[in-house]
């Protein structure tokens, strides 16, 4: 896992999710795959700190943030207290409140970012991958 990020990492990640845009190629929801919850949409991380994921018709906008979890004392994950959180939130519609999670990066390039969430509770394992449009 790639998570322990150095900063210079994160500011490249940042600059990786800002520049175009993309779609979602890859999500399951601790116990089954629900990509096509996504399908036709584009997803566009901001510099402001939005989220737009748009269909043409339908437009859904949320957070996004990248965040250094050694400075971070309200993360959510006990197992792993050190390494970069890449933050989505969506408050609405269900289906986008999925995503919304503080979640761990496995790996990342110019046209692909994967994300992954182990829960704590239940012990489910989610998985998102990005992929540049």
């Amino acid at each position: 896992m790639e998570n322990n990020l150095s900063p210079a990492q994160i500011a490249e990640l940042k600059a990786i999710a800002e520049d175009g845009s993309w779609t979602i190629t890859y999500f399951f929801d601790t116990d089954k795959e629900e990509t096509s919850d996504f399908n036709g949409y584009t997803f566009t991380f901001n510099s402001d700190g939005t989220l737009t994921a748009s269909n043409g018709s339908n437009e859904v906008t949320g957070t996004w943030s990248i965040t250094d979890s050694d400075s971070n004392s309200n993360d959510d994950s006990s197992d792993d207290d050190s390494g970069a959180d890449f933050n989505i939130a969506f408050s609405s519609p269900a289906d986008f409140e999925d995503l919304s999670d503080d979640w761990d990066i496995v790996e990342y390039s110019s046209v692909r970012i994967e994300l992954i969430d182990v829960s704590g509770g239940n012990g489910g394992t989610d998985n998102l991958v990005f992929e540049k449009n």
